[in-house]
């Protein structure tokens, strides 16, 4: 198992990863699709979703001979919910801030 399966923050903080889930975002695509888009060979690739797919932000599907990647909506989900806990946490302190230094 990878390092970065329980955590998707690492998983995306590799600028290609984060390439290959925009596109996935964008619409399904092979791997040889995925390829053909980026300065990246398609053997990288697969690795790169292979890190994705642990992390829990792609799925797979097989579809005939080809597998085919998308966005698993429900990792995307736990990563809005997270980063939505840090943005209240970053409101409540400046407004902590904010009225303590009012005269």
């Amino acid at each position: 198992m990878s390092t970065y399966a329980a955590d998707a923050w690492a998983a995306l903080g590799d600028p290609s990863r984060r390439q290959i889930l925009q596109r996935l975002a964008e619409r399904p695509r092979s791997v040889t699709e995925i390829a053909e888009e980026l300065p990246i060979s398609r053997p990288a690739v697969s690795q790169h979703l292979r890190v994705l797919k642990e992390a829990r932000l792609v799925l797979v599907r097989p579809v005939g001979t080809r597998r085919i990647y998308e966005v698993d909506l429900d990792g995307l989900a736990k990563l809005h919910e997270e980063l939505d806990q840090f943005w209240g946490y970053a409101l409540k302190n400046f407004k902590r801030i904010a009225e303590m230094e009012q005269p």
